[in-house]
C-alpha cells in the first residue's frame, strides 16, 4: 500500500518563513506535491488554483477565517502558536480536521496527515466502473485500461459525481453546487478542473468525459474521436 502521504497535493499555509520552508521541504521529500502561502488571502487563492487534497494552516489572527472558508471542503490541520486549550477546542469546533501546538515534531505532523487522509478515504468500500474506467470511491483511486489515473481531490470529487449516473448530463450548476458546494468555484475553476479531468480519461481516441457546451459535462462509455455538440 502507497503512503497517505506519497503524491497528496499539500497547501501549507504559514506566515513564519522558515516554518513554511521546513514543512516544504520534508513533505517534498516524502513525495507530496507542495504549494506554500503566507496569509490567508494568498492561501485562498491557491486553493482556487491548486485544488489541494490538505491544508496545514497558521496564519495568526486568520487562521479561523481560513477554517471557516474551507471547513467541509478541504481537510485542514491547523498548527497553533501555543498551548491554549480553549483556542484548540475553538478551531476543532469551528471544523479544523485536527490541530497539534508548536513546536511540533515533524514526523508526528506527517503521521496526523496520513491519519487525515486515511479517515477521509475510509468507509465502505464502493466501486464504480464505467466502460475500461474503475472508480475506487472510499480508496480515491481511479484506473483506465488498468492503468492508474492520478489526480487531485475536487478532479476525483468531479468524476465520482459524473460517474454516480453515466450518460446522464450534469449541469454546470448541479456540479458547483454539489462537489464545491459554491463556496469555493466559480465557472471558469469549473471548467478548468473539469478540462484537466478530460484530458485525463480522453485519450487514445475514446471519449469518456463530454462537454456539451453551455449546458455541463457527462461521463460515458467511448465514442468515436469527434467532438459533441
Amino acid at each position: 500500500m502507497s503512503s497517505p502521504i506519497h503524491g497528496l497535493r499539500l497547501l501549507i499555509a504559514e506566515e513564519d518563513q522558515a516554518t513554511r520552508h521546513f514543512l516544504a521541504d520534508n513533505f517534498t521529500a516524502d513525495g507530496a506535491e507542495v504549494e506554500t502561502a503566507n496569509d490567508c488571502g494568498e492561501a485562498l487563492k491557491r486553493i482556487y488554483s491548486v485544488a489541494p487534497d490538505l491544508i496545514i494552516a497558521d496564519v495568526n489572527g486568520d487562521t479561523l477565517r481560513l477554517i471557516e472558508k474551507v471547513a467541509g471542503e478541504v481537510p485542514i490541520i491547523v498548527l497553533c502558536p501555543h498551548d491554549d486549550e480553549t483556542d484548540r477546542v475553538r478551531k476543532l469546533e469551528r471544523g479544523a480536521d485536527d490541530v497539534i501546538t508548536k513546536p511540533f515534531a515533524y514526523y508526528e505532523l506527517r503521521a496526523r496527515a496520513g491519519a487525515v487522509m486515511r479517515r477521509l478515504r475510509g468507509g465502505a468500500r464502493r466501486i464504480l466502473t464505467v466502460g475500461a474506467l474503475r472508480i475506487d470511491v472510499a480508496a480515491r483511486e481511479a484506473w483506465l485500461h488498468d492503468q492508474s489515473v492520478e489526480m487531485s481531490a475536487k478532479e476525483f470529487a468531479l468524476l465520482c459525481k459524473l460517474a454516480s449516473d453515466p450518460t446522464r448530463v450534469f449541469t454546470k450548476d448541479e456540479l458547483a453546487s454539489e462537489v464545491w458546494h459554491r463556496r469555493l468555484v466559480g465557472s471558469r475553476t469549473l471548467d478548468s478542473h473539469a478540462c484537466r479531468l478530460r484530458a485525463k480519461l480522453n485519450r487514445d481516441g475514446e471519449h469518456f468525459m463530454q462537454t456539451l457546451w453551455g449546458v455541463g459535462y457527462r461521463l460515458t462509455s467511448p465514442v468515436p474521436d469527434r467532438e459533441v455538440a
